[in-house]
């Protein structure tokens, strides 16, 4: 076919035969036999040796075809293994002139499948590819594919829209991934979102194939950010600042310093990842990172655009905030007030950028955001005032009771906490944590105090993925209380349902608990909360496929009829008439 014609044309500009000169050789002679003969001699393999060989080939039945084929594969292998090499020896300029002179005598042959694998190697070593052949093969589906990914890079650099194509769909499957551990069916304490190291993180499929993309090409890094800053303005989805750190991270394991050094953000990040690793900013990379942000020197503010992007990541704020809590733990200890602590305030300080990092890259203003004094004087000795209400209560306790009675814990919430957390982000984000850590002390009266505070925070945060996927792994410590009408109603009724409707995750959030709970759950409340469970015409896949899975469950729990009848229930007042059995 044409196919066939257009994959061999380029023999005959290298003149060699191909099949249409055999054809029009033996259309034009009177001897068929001797002109293929010729033919075979002429076009055949020229070692004389081969002269008698070949006969005996014949005699054993072997195929010419098949011979010739295995002296091709074998040059073919020979001619890799030299391209390889040529590309390594000489003086740079000679070797790259070899190469392009090898590469203008094959390029004709580039869609004959035996000889594409060579045509490919050649532009694989070569660091600048002709634009010709360039704009050939990026014209040619086929050819593109066949690339080797550093010929890809050499037509990506200059073609952002196709690097876009190839970048958009590894960028949807990382968030997917990011999504799936956030609503995962297994709950945990022990396992959660922030558990993976950044080393490990780092190996996952996405951020190595991005890697492997962009090789050393600093161009292609500089094309991939900005995607991630177009794709965080454009959803404000906090992952992709993940992946802005992990994938200069990932470029820094490589020691690929044509990329690191050029990065601002790199020695920054190095040091913030050494935190997030330890799940704590210590005393001496506070100080080295609060140098990098006080040696932002001016007409280079943009780079706190970049900065705050990397503290954006929630690895980071979640590092920041777990930092935060222990301080202000350790000052409850030391007597000390939150303004009189450096490391405290750097810590609120780069809370305050990472949180700023949508508001900064969408205004194009870069300054560092005003800290409000009333967060360092009024929220965090607040918070701290818990602290010490635990303690007293908790040493209250333990003191014989004379005539006083126990003493009851602290119900009611300061009116300021809860405006805080409606109307400031960096208090509603140390509040959250602060409910996430006495929830993880399994700190039940702590936890109903402060739960109210929750159903109206800044911009819903105790409403979002992370949080649930955190407060839900924690519960599970909690898990006795379930069985509890009044910690159920505080925690579903007051708390979970008042979102449900409204916000889909929610609704999975608390499917996900219950499926992993609903053995400790009160019979009459889980009954209550199937109803109010129930999902309506709205409601997506997920939510219907969890609330199925649940109901299931909750099938295979109710006792057989026989069971019923059997069981006397322990409300009714017992029979005083007597039972047969007891005579």
């Amino acid at each position: 076919g044409s196919a066939q014609a257009e994959m061999y044309a380029g023999l005959q500009e290298l003149g060699v035969a191909n099949g249409e000169d055999l054809k029009e050789t033996l259309t034009n002679c009177t001897e068929p036999l001797k002109a293929i003969e010729q033919f075979q001699t002429e076009n055949g393999v020229l070692l004389p040796s081969l002269q008698y060989a070949l006969p005996f080939l014949d005699l054993h039945g072997t195929p010419r075809l098949e011979f010739h084929q295995s002296v091709f594969d074998e040059l073919r292998e020979k001619l890799l293994e030299r391209v390889s090499a040529i590309a390594l020896e000489g003086k740079v300029e000679e070797r790259y002139k070899k190469l392009e002179d090898l590469l203008e005598k094959s390029f004709s042959l580039v869609k004959m499948p035996s000889i594409q694998p060579v045509v490919m190697c050649v532009m694989k070593h070569l660091p600048k590819v002709p634009e010709k052949k360039l704009k050939l093969v990026m014209a040619d589906k086929d050819l593109y594919k066949a690339c080797a990914v550093e010929v890809k890079r050499q037509i990506w650099q200059d073609n952002q829209a196709l690097f876009g194509d190839e970048v958009s769909p590894l960028l949807k499957q990382y968030i997917l991934e990011k999504e799936n551990i956030l609503f995962s069916n297994d709950i945990s304490f022990l396992q959660n979102f922030f558990s993976p190291s950044p080393k490990t993180r780092r190996q996952g499929e996405v951020v190595q194939k991005l890697t492997q993309m962009i090789g050393k090409n600093v161009k292609l890094y500089d094309m991939v950010l900005q995607f991630l800053r177009t794709l965080f303005l454009r959803t404000r989805n906090v992952h992709y600042c993940t992946l802005r750190a992990e994938l200069l991270m990932s470029l820094h394991d490589l020691e690929i310093s044509e990329i690191c050094t050029v990065d601002p953000c790199h020695k920054f990040t190095w040091c913030l990842d050494a935190c997030i690793r330890e799940k704590f900013v210590d005393n001496k990379r506070a100080r080295e990172l609060q140098g990098f942000l006080d040696g932002v020197k001016k007409g280079q503010e943009q780079v706190l655009g970049d900065l705050s992007m990397i503290l954006c990541d929630p690895f980071a704020i979640n590092t920041l905030a777990l930092s935060t809590i222990r301080h202000l733990q350790d000052l409850v200890g030391q007597d000390n007030l939150p303004r009189e602590s450096p490391d405290l305030l750097l810590l609120l300080r780069m809370l305050s950028l990472g949180q700023g990092a949508w508001d900064m890259i969408d205004s194009q203003v870069f300054k560092e955001p005003k800290m409000e004094a009333e967060l360092i004087t009024r929220f965090l000795p607040l918070l701290m005032s818990f602290v010490v209400d635990d303690h007293t209560f908790t040493v209250d306790q333990k003191l014989p009771s004379e005539e006083k009675g126990p003493i009851p814990y602290p119900s009611s919430i300061p009116e300021a906490f809860t405006k805080f957390l409606q109307e400031n982000r960096i208090a509603c984000e140390i509040g959250l944590y602060y409910i996430l850590h006495i929830t993880k002390q399994r700190n039940k009266n702590a936890f109903l105090r402060l739960l109210p505070a929750l159903v109206e925070t800044f911009s819903d945060l105790a409403f979002s993925d992370i949080f649930l996927h955190l407060l839900t792994g924690n519960l599970t410590l909690l898990g006795d209380e379930f069985a509890l009408e009044e910690f159920c109603t505080s925690l579903f009724d007051g708390f979970f349902l008042t979102a449900c409707s409204r916000k889909e995750n929610v609704h999975r959030h608390v499917l996900r608990l219950l499926l992993h709970l609903h053995h400790k759950v009160a019979p009459a409340k889980l009954e209550s909360l199937q109803k109010a469970l129930e999902p309506t015409k709205q409601s997506g896949e997920a939510v219907k496929e969890l609330y199925n899975q649940l109901t299931e469950k909750l099938e295979l729990r109710k006792p057989s009829p026989a069971e019923v009848a059997e069981t006397p229930s322990m409300e009714l007042p017992l029979p005083t008439v007597p039972t047969p059995a007891s005579r």
